[in-house]
């Protein structure tokens, strides 16, 4: 499949890809040849050698990614910013956190640069025994010519170091697919380990095993020693004097940290007001629907909050997308969760027992009770950018269409007040009675376009997977989706295709939530040049 430049380009953000890797490498040989040609590193460099110049370099470039790693983790920074019309052009705000992201990846994904940073201190370790310096003594770690260093493994730098390549090797591995499906909260409680990895950061450069000289003026690098009796310029004034270097890895981490400290704060505050639990509403194949109400909260299309239940569990939290948000005239907001796992299965439990320990009692006639819980966003995704084209293709899988429901929702308020002019939805289900979960929605949606004359501004295809019979929507009421429900699954070149020929030359958003399998199709067909000189934007919503 040819790829296309230009798709390419708008899909992946190539040019912050290359401006941060760019970064990368000019500061790491930057760092490499300080070390290997300055002057007051002469005495070290003769000694150590390249290890000395791979070590110091690896941890330059470290220092800046994990100073860079630290910002999509602000969650309600990347909202502002997704929501501000101030940062202009809108794909900047679309591309930003997708390029912070792949920063996330590039530097916990990819273990070259620590392995390189961890074999070139062993290296220096033992020339440090090797090549003692008798000349120099306060360079030197080990105490005399021979003697293996290994006491600086066991001290502040030795012990953190050890401790930081171990929790990066825990949160590398909990990061798999395997690991997220079978027991998400090992990869919950294990990437929680970020906050120790930054504490035993800063305390790492402690130690002050590597000497720069500080007289270099006095004493030149080569130069002869005072009881030089020839001729000659180059003569010392003065023996040379070492000194540990300043740990400089808090100026590259202090920044971002305290943005996260203090966000992490407004986070909290932000959460603890009250919920109250309108209703709880048990949907086909495992689906529950939650409708809430806090005071003061608002929320876009295609947002999502996080919902910690500390009758279920104290620290765990949980994204759920919005499929309802409020409005100027209905201040209620919702969910749509899908049992699955053991926290959503205790969490339903207690939303649907009769009785519940540490509960709220709901105002109203019925005298319900539901568990207490907090609720921490909305956070942005982007899904909200489906409203910022011309043309948007929405493609759900199961469970996947709940970033889309808000996005219906907004339409069925206005439509005309937004870009967006043509909305292809494409929903792939399982089961039949997954599609009841928003099937009135969509009905809805479809009388009130037909009413107003604009039946070209949704197209709704529905796929029905299991092609072990034909079945269509019980009702009446949904006799427009019956007519749109197909057995089997979308082919989706020809589908792109179609969409291209009907809006030559113009952007397409693309968004997919759904399985892996669909979410690389459409990202590869979406990289690959199209015709009728349509550009397909793609754009993937994910939690896990």
């Amino acid at each position: 499949m040819a790829v296309s430049w230009r798709s390419w380009t708008a899909n992946e953000g190539a040019k912050h890809i290359v401006l941060w890797l760019s970064a990368n490498t000019v500061l790491f040989w930057k760092t490499f040849t300080l070390y290997c040609y300055g002057p007051q590193y002469y005495y070290l460099y003769k000694m150590l050698g390249l290890g000395l110049c791979l070590s110091r370099a690896s941890a330059a470039v470290l220092n800046l990614n994990c100073c860079l790693v630290l910002l999509p983790m602000c969650r309600a920074v990347l909202a502002i910013l997704r929501g501000s019309q101030k940062v202009n052009p809108w794909g900047v705000r679309r591309r930003a956190p997708k390029c912070v992201g792949t920063f996330v990846k590039t530097i916990f994904l990819c273990v070259c640069i620590p392995v390189v940073h961890v074999s070139a201190h062993l290296a220096n370790v033992y020339s440090f025994s090797l090549l003692y310096s008798e000349e120099f003594p306060s360079l030197n770690i080990a105490r005399h010519k021979g003697e293996v260093s290994w006491c600086v493994c066991f001290a502040v730098p030795g012990v953190t170091g050890v401790l930081l390549v171990f929790i990066l090797f825990l949160m590398f591995t909990a990061s798999s697919h395997g690991i997220r499906v079978c027991s998400y909260e090992i990869f919950w409680y294990t990437h929680n380990l970020f906050v120790v990895f930054y504490m035993v950061l800063l305390v790492h450069v402690a130690g002050g095993a590597l000497k720069y000289q500080t007289n270099v003026e006095d004493h030149p690098p080569g130069c002869l020693g005072s009881n030089w009796t020839g001729g000659s310029d180059n003569v010392c004034r003065a023996e040379p004097h070492f000194q540990a270097h300043f740990p400089q890895t808090w100026l590259w981490v202090s920044g971002p940290l305290c943005l996260y400290c203090a966000e992490r704060l407004y986070r909290y505050v932000r959460s603890c007001g009250r919920v109250t639990v309108e209703s709880v509403v048990k949907h086909p194949c495992g689906v529950v629907e939650v409708r809430m109400l806090k005071s003061g909260f608002t929320a876009r299309p295609g947002q999502y909050i996080v919902l910690n239940c500390p009758s279920v569990s104290s620290f765990e939290c949980h994204p759920f997308t919005l499929t309802t948000c409020p409005t100027g005239t209905e201040a209620t907001f919702g969910i749509h969760m899908r049992v699955l796992g053991d926290w959503t299965e205790r969490f339903v439990e207690l939303l649907l027992s009769e009785d519940s320990a540490e509960t709220e009692t709901l105002p109203v006639v019925q005298r319900r009770t539901y568990p207490k819980f907090y609720v921490d966003g909305p956070f942005g995704s982007s899904s909200e950018d489906v409203f910022n084209y011309e043309v948007s293709l929405c493609v759900a899988g199961g469970i996947g269409v709940t970033p889309f429901a808000g996005v219906l929702r907004a339409l069925m308020g206005d439509w005309q007040h937004y870009k967006l002019r043509r909305l292809y939805f494409v929903w792939v289900c399982r089961e039949l009675g997954s599609f009841y979960w928003f099937a009135d929605l969509l009905c809805g949606l479809h009388q009130k376009l037909w009413q107003e004359n604009r039946p070209d501004y949704l197209n709704i295809q529905l796929y029905l997977s299991k092609t072990e019979a034909l079945q269509v929507c019980v009702g009446r009421q949904y006799q427009a989706l019956s007519a749109r429900l197909q057995v089997g699954r979308p082919r989706w070149p020809e589908l792109l295709d179609d969409i291209g020929k009907s809006n030559k030359d113009k952007r397409v958003g693309v968004f997919c939530c759904g399985p892996k399998g669909i979410s690389k199709a459409l990202h590869q067909l979406c990289n690959s040049g199209r015709s009728c000189g349509t550009t397909f934007e793609y754009n993937k919503e994910s939690f896990g």
